[in-house]
């Protein structure tokens, strides 16, 4: 992988992505740390993984802190901000990456608690740590950001309606984060080529990603949207807060 970021750009820094143990959260936590930053490798049961991660990392030159944590446990994620807190004081950047819905045996519920209530505990729990000129930049898709004006896979659906929920639960604490001189990024990108999620939709609906293929003309692959993930956290922010990265062209606006 190449760099993304301006080399040195993040020196000084610390970042922390949620589920940064493998795909889309590992690549962007290796931009950050290419970039200079000091980053938090956050997992919830990839310890090996996480921690084979943080050694190639740390070659780079960075101080890389890896903590388990599941977001959806109050007390496990002010247990990693307090290890984050002893390791570098503060923090710059907070990547929310993590989510999920589609795993086999969760509760009914369970899509709502990770990806709308956890990622709003995380940020109320990281507060403390983020001062002003940080930035938080939450990442989603665009089948979830555009649910409301364009249907997308019935077997997404939930997953799609509790990231939406998730993101308007985060868009109504902008002007909190404002008042702090925090900034706030939605980075939303189209169905990305290798991830766990289009795996698991290909699964129950084969041919949907060779067919958001064709209609989108190209997909990101994970490395190529974790770049911009990364991008996220030095570029201006739209007066919007959003991001879309790959085609919009199928989807209606807000």
């Amino acid at each position: 992988m190449s760099h993304t970021l301006p080399s040195g750009s993040l020196s000084g820094k610390t970042a922390l992505v949620t589920g940064s143990s493998r795909g889309i959260g590992a690549d962007t936590v290796r931009y950050l740390a290419e970039a200079g930053a000091n980053v938090v490798i956050n997992f919830r049961n990839k310890a090996p993984r996480a921690e084979r991660l943080a050694t190639q990392l740390r070659e780079l030159g960075g101080q890389v802190l890896v903590v388990g944590a599941d977001l959806t446990d109050p007390t496990s994620v002010q247990a990693m901000f307090s290890e984050v807190e002893r390791a570098f004081g503060s923090l710059d950047v907070l990547v929310l990456n993590a989510s999920g819905g589609m795993e086999a045996g969760m509760a009914e519920d369970y899509a709502l608690q990770l990806n709308r209530d956890a990622q709003v505990a995380v940020l109320e729990t990281a507060l403390p740590l983020l001062g002003s000129g940080s930035r938080v930049v939450f990442v989603t898709s665009h089948q979830a950001h555009f649910i409301r004006t364009t249907p997308t896979m019935a077997e997404y659906e939930p997953v799609a309606r509790s990231k939406r929920a998730g993101e308007d639960a985060l868009r109504e604490r902008i002007p909190v984060l404002a008042e702090r001189g925090i900034e706030f990024v939605v980075v939303s990108g189209d169905m990305i080529e290798g991830t766990i999620t289009a795996t698991l939709l290909e699964r129950a609906n084969p041919g949907a990603i060779s067919a958001r293929r064709e209609s989108a003309g190209r997909l990101y692959n994970v490395s190529e949207f974790a770049a911009e993930i990364a991008l996220a956290a030095i570029e201006p922010i739209p007066a919007d807060h959003t991001r879309l990265v790959g085609d919009i062209s199928s989807f209606a606006g807000e």
